[in-house]
């Protein structure tokens, strides 16, 4: 990571104290960014809340108020920006589809518009997904694949990114886009998801719960490699002249939920056993990516592997309940 890349640039980042824009936060702030961030709701557990030496400015807003948007990016002078923000649980966004495409796609649109507006911004990365690419007979998904979302979420991060492109075809907005697969990490607070999930009932002495039959295998990548994988693609962007590209960052290991869960079970020295409930719908089955074209383009490569990135995350959460009583 080149350090000088990021002293005093000003950044913006949409979704600041969410679970990867809360990581991403504190990396370029250690790495001497002036960093704004844009929150919707403040959330006082979030994990970037709990450290108080952050240095940054916080600005209360949504992604679907351009002038907001514009008014940031005009007025903090901002040269660098990360689209994180998003409405990112598939449930949620099955029973409220329309808020789920307000914040999705009609904030991306609004987020490349007023960079569009502002001459200062010289690099935009935008938060793309694996589930952007849909159903695909051919597994791993590469980036010269089709985008085919069939269900809200991935109808979302599909049109999204489709609009991203857009703005680079047409307007030559200086972007790129990532897409990771399932992320994983300390800070992420919501319950719902089978790694906070997983460790929470463990802690609990309860048995976890898997949503699908178990056999759904998905792409994890730990929250650390995320984040400092954005901060290489912004960092490449100029340098290599890739603006207009998506990446892919993953792992590339093929994981089952319930090889997951089991992992975790193993390394908090469990002997519960899953509860498996076979009640998942509207979700694709398999969904994996290469990450080729970031290595070999970007020299890019994970820190820690699957069994590492499980290690810091249980830790993180042993402490979090340690000072937060359920």
């Amino acid at each position: 990571m080149n350090k000088e890349f990021w002293r005093n640039r000003n950044v913006f980042i949409t979704g600041c104290s969410g679970f990867l824009g809360g990581h991403l936060t504190k990396l370029l702030i250690d790495h001497g960014a002036n960093v704004t961030g844009l929150i919707r709701d403040f959330t006082p557990k979030s994990a970037l809340f709990h450290n108080k030496d952050l240095n940054l400015n916080l600005v209360s807003g949504s992604l679907e108020d351009l002038e907001t948007l514009e008014r940031v990016i005009g007025e903090y002078e901002i040269d660098t920006v990360f689209h994180i923000a998003a409405q990112a649980i598939v449930g949620i966004a099955n029973r409220n589809p329309i808020s789920t495409f307000q914040a999705n796609i009609l904030g991306t649109w609004n987020l490349l518009e007023a960079c569009r507006r502002s001459p200062l911004v010289k690099n935009i990365v935008i938060a793309s997904s694996d589930k952007a690419y849909g159903d695909q007979e051919i597994l791993p998904y590469h980036e010269g694949m089709p985008l085919q979302g069939s269900h809200p979420y991935d109808v979302s991060k599909s049109c999204a990114d489709l609009i991203a492109q857009t703005y680079f075809k047409t307007y030559g907005l200086p972007l790129c886009i990532t897409r990771c697969g399932n992320l994983f990490g300390g800070g992420d607070l919501n319950f719902n998801r089978i790694v906070p999930h997983t460790i929470e009932s463990v802690i609990n002495n309860k048995a976890p719960i898997i949503r699908s039959d178990g056999t759904f295998i998905r792409d994890y990548i730990y929250v650390e490699d995320a984040a400092l994988a954005y901060m290489l693609l912004a960092e490449k962007m100029e340098e290599l002249d890739i603006y207009g590209e998506a990446f892919n960052f993953s792992n590339e290991v093929r994981l089952t939920v319930l090889d997951l869960v089991n992992t975790i079970l193993k390394q908090m020295g469990s002997d519960l056993k899953p509860n498996i409930l076979n009640q998942v719908s509207h979700e694709i089955k398999n969904q994996y990516l290469s990450a080729k074209k970031a290595k070999e383009i970007l020299d890019w490569k994970p820190q820690f592997d699957i069994e590492q990135g499980v290690d810091k995350t249980i830790a993180w959460y042993r402490e979090y309940f340690k000072n937060n009583k359920l």
